[in-house]
C-alpha cells in the first residue's frame, strides 16, 4: 500500500476524466458542507420576516454550527484517518442532506438550532476528508490546483445560496428552497457512492490518539484561521441583512450580495492556491489577511455611499475567504505521513471557532442597527490575522535558516 502522500495508480493520473469527476464531487461536498451557513445568512431578511428570527438570534445559529464543528474537528480527524475519506465523505453528504431537510421543516426557533448543530458534523469531517482524498488520488504536482479548486465549493456553496435558492425562495418559499437543497446533497452522497474508489482496509495498527492541542506550524496556522473565520463568519452571516435594513435593497438583491462575495471566493480560492508554492505560501495568509481588512473598510464605507458594498464582497471573497484555501495547501505540503486528517482537522477547528464567535459579537451590534462599529470590529479581526500570519512567517524563515 502507498504510503500517504504518495498518490496511488488513480483515476486522476489514468483518465483525465475520472481526475475531473474526482475534483468536482470533492468541490461539491465542500459546498455541501457549510451550505446552511450560506442559506442562514442569505435567507436572513426572510427568516426574520416569517419565522420571527432576530438578529442576534441569526448570530446564534452560526455560533451553534460552528461550535459543534471546533468541538468534534479533532474527533473527526482520527475518524477519517480511521475509516477512509469515501466512507467520510458520504457520511458528511448524508449529514448535510438531513441537517438541511430539518432546517426546512423547523417551525420554530428550537428544531432550527438543533438542526444547525447537526449540520456542525459534516462540517468538521468536510477538510480532512477532502484533504485526505487528494492525497490518496492526486499526483504531487496537481495537489494545489486541486485544493484550491474542491476549498472553492465552500464559496460555490455561497453562490447557490445567494443566487439560485434564494431566486427560488421567492417563488416556492425558503422552505422549499432548502428543501431543494438537502435533495441535492441526498442525490451527490449516492454519486459519491458511485464515484470514489473503496477505502482500503483500516490500518493493522491503532491510529494515534486524538490530539486536542495543535503544535508548531499548525498551532500559528489555527490561531490565524481563528481571527479570520470570525471575521468571514460575521460577513457571512450579516452581510444579506446589512444590505436589506441599512442600504435598502429588496431580499433577493441583498441575497446577491452573498451570491457575488461566492463568484469572487472561488476565483480567489483557485487562484490563490494554485500560487501557494513553497516559499511563497508562508508569506500569502497574511498578505490575504491585509487584503481582507481593506474588503472590511469599503463594506463599512458603503454606509456612506452604498455602491461600495458590492466592491467590498468582492474584496472578501477574493482575499479573506481565500485565506482558508492557503492554509490547507500548506497543511498538505507539510503534514507528516499519516498526519493530514488531524492536522487538517486541529486548523479546521480553529476556522470554525472564529465562526462560532465571530457573529454572536457583531449580532450585538446589528441588533441595535450599529453596522459601523460591525464593520471595523470585522477589520480588527482581519487585522489580528495578518499580524498572527506574518509572526508566524518570519519565525518559519528564521527556523529555515537556522
Amino acid at each position: 500500500m502507498a504510503s500517504e502522500g504518495t498518490a496511488t495508480a488513480s483515476p486522476t493520473e489514468k483518465d483525465g476524466g475520472a481526475g475531473r469527476r474526482l475534483t468536482a464531487l470533492l468541490t461539491c461536498a465542500m459546498a455541501f458542507s457549510m451550505l446552511q451557513l450560506f442559506l442562514l445568512g442569505a435567507l436572513g431578511p426572510r427568516l426574520v420576516t416569517e419565522l420571527g428570527v432576530s438578529p442576534a438570534l441569526l448570530g446564534l445559529t452560526t455560533t451553534i454550527g460552528f461550535g459543534t464543528a471546533a468541538a468534534l474537528s479533532p474527533a473527526g480527524g482520527r475518524i477519517v484517518d480511521r475509516i477512509g475519506p469515501r466512507r467520510s465523505l458520504v457520511l458528511l453528504l448524508l449529514l448535510s442532506a438531513a441537517a438541511l431537510a430539518l432546517i426546512g421543516s423547523a417551525p420554530g426557533a428550537g428544531l432550527l438550532l438543533g438542526a444547525v448543530a447537526l449540520g456542525g458534523v459534516p462540517q468538521a469531517l468536510a477538510n480532512p476528508a477532502t484533504n485526505k482524498a487528494v492525497l490518496r488520488a492526486v499526483p504531487p504536482a496537481r495537489r494545489g490546483a486541486v485544493t484550491g479548486l474542491k476549498q472553492s465549493g465552500v464559496q460555490l456553496g455561497a453562490f447557490a445560496a445567494g443566487a439560485p435558492l434564494a431566486a427560488l425562495a421567492g417563488g416556492i418559499g425558503w422552505r422549499g428552497a432548502v428543501w431543494t437543497g438537502a435533495a441535492a446533497a441526498l442525490l451527490t452522497g449516492l454519486w459519491a457512492l458511485r464515484v470514489l474508489p473503496a477505502d482500503p482496509p483500516p490500518p493493522a495498527a491503532a491510529v494515534a490518539r486524538t490530539e486536542l492541542v495543535p503544535r508548531g506550524m499548525v498551532a500559528w496556522l489555527a490561531v490565524f484561521s481563528l481571527f479570520l473565520g470570525a471575521g468571514i463568519a460575521s460577513v457571512n452571516t450579516y452581510l444579506a441583512l446589512f444590505g436589506a435594513q441599512r442600504l435598502g435593497l429588496g431580499p433577493t438583491a441583498a441575497a446577491a450580495l452573498v451570491a457575488v462575495l461566492g463568484v469572487a471566493g472561488i476565483a480567489g480560492r483557485v487562484g490563490w492556491a494554485k500560487a501557494a508554492r513553497p516559499g511563497r505560501a508562508e508569506w500569502l495568509p497574511g498578505w490575504l489577511a491585509c487584503g481582507a481588512l481593506g474588503a472590511a473598510a469599503l463594506l463599512a464605507a458603503a454606509l456612506v455611499a452604498g455602491p461600495l458594498v458590492w466592491v467590498g464582497a468582492v474584496a472578501v471573497g477574493v482575499f479573506a475567504v481565500s485565506g482558508n484555501a492557503v492554509s490547507m495547501v500548506l497543511v498538505l505540503q507539510r503534514a507528516a505521513p499519516g498526519r493530514a486528517g488531524q492536522d487538517s482537522a486541529l486548523v479546521a477547528a480553529g476556522f470554525f471557532a472564529g465562526f462560532a464567535l465571530g457573529p454572536p459579537l457583531f449580532g450585538l451590534l446589528a441588533q441595535s442597527g450599529r453596522y459601523g462599529p460591525g464593520w471595523v470590529l470585522v477589520a480588527a479581526e482581519f487585522a489580528a490575522a495578518a499580524v498572527v500570519a506574518f509572526l508566524w512567517a518570519v519565525r518559519d524563515r528564521r527556523e529555515g535558516a537556522a
